[in-house]
């Protein structure tokens, strides 16, 4: 079964909350524990703890907040 990518929006920040919170990202490799950076829109960016972030609002970017141990535990668009 293919891998179903939700186009990027705000009103998508649900479908994107259930397929990565809780999930490690990895370069290419999608299982049970991991999401591939290659399933993710082009318009994305992963955040760990403390990484600086520019404050320009995109509504349409995807942003992946990650904890201490990389795994994902928020996602929004700004």
């Amino acid at each position: 079964m293919p891998l179903v990518i939700p186009q990027v929006s705000q009103d998508d920040k649900g479908e994107w909350l259930n397929k990565l919170v809780g999930k490690k990202i990895s370069e290419n490799t999608s299982d049970v524990n991991t999401f591939a950076k290659t399933d993710l829109p082009e318009d994305h960016r992963i955040i760990k703890p403390n990484d600086p972030v520019t404050m320009d609002f995109r509504p349409n970017r995807l942003n992946i907040n990650l904890d201490e141990q990389g795994v994902v535990h928020s996602v929004g668009f700004f």
